[in-house]
């Protein structure tokens, strides 16, 4: 696979940064997609447990999200921030599993960021959408049954760099 200069030097820059780049290919043809990520804690009353996320901030990556993945880890997950794309007052939330092969707990955040409601071991390739049951700020999106096995409940705080001081 050859990349251009400029593809490979932006991967580099965003490496360097902290970021993850990925460059793939369609038809011949090679693109590169940066994918960004982040720390993000969630204090639970048996203590912090640390993660690292990929961000979902613009609608088509918010649309996107972690369909068509089986790459998931145990400390990984992807947080939609701000939610709604692009920013606005809190709203209701309702996630689907439409093309995700692989079970995940949907973890849904108030604005002041604690936990709303957690959607343990949502079912892969289901369209029955998830409802956050009231106005969030940010949804995250972890591996199926990391939360129980964490401990982590409605009403946790979930805290990330940008994200609420609560």
């Amino acid at each position: 696979m050859i990349v251009s200069m400029k593809a490979a030097l932006a991967a580099l820059l965003l490496v360097g940064a902290g970021g993850v780049a990925v460059v793939a290919t369609r038809g011949g043809d090679t693109e590169q997609a940066a994918v960004r990520t982040m720390p993000l804690s969630i204090t639970s009353t048996n203590g912090a447990h640390a993660f690292t996320v990929e961000i979902a901030k613009t609608a088509a990556e918010q649309e996107r999200g972690l369909m068509y993945r089986t790459d998931l880890k145990p400390d990984g997950g992807m947080i939609f921030w701000p939610y709604p794309a692009g920013g606005g007052a809190p709203r209701d939330a309702a996630f689907w599993m439409k093309n995700t092969p692989s079970p995940l707990d949907i973890v849904y955040i108030r604005p002041d960021g604690t936990i709303a409601r957690i959607a343990e071991n949502t079912v892969p390739f289901s369209e029955t959408p998830i409802p956050s049951g009231e106005p969030v700020g940010a949804v995250l999106e972890i591996m199926g049954g990391r939360a129980a096995a964490l401990g982590i409940a409605e009403g946790d705080r979930v805290t990330w760099a940008g994200g609420p001081k609560g």
